[in-house]
């Protein structure tokens, strides 16, 4: 049995321009305009033909990026708008955590609000009344329960919407974006709750942009992208299908962003180079023409997993014969940490004189860090320290990874447990 049934779904918005709009009906129909101030300057389809079924009982995933049609499918599904084009069913009664609390009244205390909230949602006074203790108890506001709603903080509001919503019992429950709603207890308490209703066979539908939700919960998933499906199926294939476009999105977000960062780059040294920013200073009399920051196959990367292998080439060049040199490394995290740095000094590398130019390689047989944005410093310099060439964070990489670790090393490890004896 098909508890949702989304078929060939199209949702059209009208678009109107940033002109003047009229301040009253009197004055539009004075000036003779009112038909032309309510013509829409154009439209914007937010979802394109967008097709799926939800097998009673399943737990069903939507991801994609910001503005790719989420929310709006998630509303239609919720009978909050109506499609454009195509029909969507919802078999049994539904329940959206989509606006929490909306509907609460600020003046009125959480008690009303509860059960005007309630009845909203399709429950009798009654079955409110039935349940109004386990609603507070979720909600954790036993003792502000009759405070008006305008006193509560944020949280408290969220959390006792979160908990109306959840308790109505439904067949279907719509989740969106909606469990950063309380501390780390409150959020397992509602991962509780969502696997409870899996047991007892409820349909659930997730927009999130949480990935290891949706593998460790979905059934299946409908991967979003400006409005039209771009993959459906297992979560875990479509999960790395849509992990694999925004690393291509993310390449050409980084790509640019270091030609804008080079191109400003400052020709004064700072009067200290570890708190200096972007920047690039130097005598030139050996110069870094190019650096790229290359995968395991040569290939030139902005974004890696974390252990991938990787490589900084530096193409240099010396217009005359000089040495010896030092060339240098230093990668550093979003925050401006230096997460590692050497050169061949340090290495005792010696660095043998020479003219021309040359490819100088850095290489790094495993990236273990953790997840995050990182930049990178090269230089060539003296032994003195006086430098030919250093280029201060102008080359950016992003590094994704599974694992949501923190810190910033992530050393190759293992766990293991031994009975004692």
């Amino acid at each position: 049995m098909v508890a949702i049934d989304a078929s060939n779904v199209t949702k059209v918005y009208r678009r109107f321009s940033g002109r003047r709009q009229f301040a009253t009906l009197k004055s539009a129909l004075l000036r003779g305009t009112v038909l032309r101030d309510l013509h829409p300057a154009g439209t914007f389809a937010a979802v394109r033909n967008v097709s799926f079924k939800v097998p009673q009982g399943a737990t069903y995933g939507i991801i994609g990026r910001n503005g790719s049609g989420k929310s709006t499918m998630l509303k239609l599904v919720a009978g909050i708008t109506k499609p454009t084009e195509g029909t969507v069913t919802v078999k049994g009664r539904l329940s959206a955590l989509i606006e929490l609390g909306a509907g609460f009244h600020p003046e009125i205390s959480g008690r009303e609000n509860v059960f005007i909230n309630g009845i909203m949602l399709g429950l009798t006074k009654r079955e409110i009344a039935r349940r109004f203790d386990e609603i507070v108890e979720f909600a954790e506001l036993r003792d502000f329960i009759d405070a008006p709603v305008k006193t509560y903080s944020s949280g408290m509001y969220v959390r006792l919407g979160f908990a109306v919503a959840i308790n109505v019992d439904p067949d279907v429950l719509l989740v969106d974006e909606v469990l950063a709603v309380g501390d780390e207890a409150f959020t397992h308490k509602c991962l509780d709750k969502f696997a409870e209703f899996r047991r007892r066979g409820k349909t659930i539908l997730l927009v999130t942009h949480s990935l290891n939700l949706v593998e460790r919960f979905c059934d299946d998933v409908l991967w979003l992208d400006g409005g039209t499906a771009r993959g459906e199926g297992d979560p875990r294939r479509v999960v790395s299908e849509y992990i694999a476009d925004v690393a291509k999105g993310d390449e050409k977000t980084l790509a640019a962003a270091d030609a804008r960062e080079q191109e400003r780059a400052g020709e004064e040294p700072p009067p200290d180079g570890f708190k200096a920013e972007e920047g690039r200073w130097g005598s030139r009399e050996i110069e870094i023409a190019a650096v790229r920051i290359v995968d395991a196959d040569g290939a030139p990367r902005h974004v890696f997993q974390s252990g991938d292998a990787a490589a900084v080439e530096m193409t240099v060049r010396a217009h005359s014969k000089v040495g010896p040199v030092v060339f240098g490394v230093s990668i550093f995290n979003a925050d401006g940490v230096c997460c590692y740095g050497t050169n061949t000094s340090i290495e005792e590398l010696p660095v043998p004189e020479f003219e021309g130019e040359q490819t100088v390689t850095f290489r790094i047989r495993s990236l273990d860090l953790v997840e995050g944005s990182y930049k990178l410093d090269v230089a060539v310099h003296r032994e003195d320290g006086y430098a030919y060439d250093y280029h201060r964070l102008l080359y950016s990489f992003r590094v994704h990874s599974r694992t949501k670790d923190v810190g910033i090393f992530r050393p190759a490890h293992t766990w293991e447990f031994r009975p004692l004896a």
